[in-house]
């Protein structure tokens, strides 16, 4: 009772499917190429602001318009869950 909670606390079993695990969120502090889009003050207003809103999913919609945003989740995507090997064309 006295216990800290824990994501387990706050995930649904439908919400489960998407989790990321721990060592994967550990890559995007990693990645030269997500440091270098965080360097861009637009996009972290963007951030921010989804961040500090009441209604993150309109909001969310609404930014995926947006190149720059999706730029930066593209770019997330790619660390947490890479594109599988056969689907890349040979160079």
């Amino acid at each position: 009772a006295d216990s800290p909670w824990s994501v387990q606390d706050i995930l649904t079993e439908d919400d489960e499917q998407d989790r990321v695990p721990l060592q994967k969120l550990k890559l995007l502090g990693e990645s030269e190429e997500l440091r270098a889009l965080l360097l861009n003050p637009h996009l972290r207003q963007l951030l921010l602001t989804v961040d500090q809103a009441e209604d993150k999913s309109s909001l969310m919609k609404k930014y995926m318009q947006e190149p720059l945003f999706v730029e930066f989740a593209d770019c997330c995507l790619r660390i947490v869950e890479p594109p599988e090997k056969e689907n890349i064309l040979p160079e």
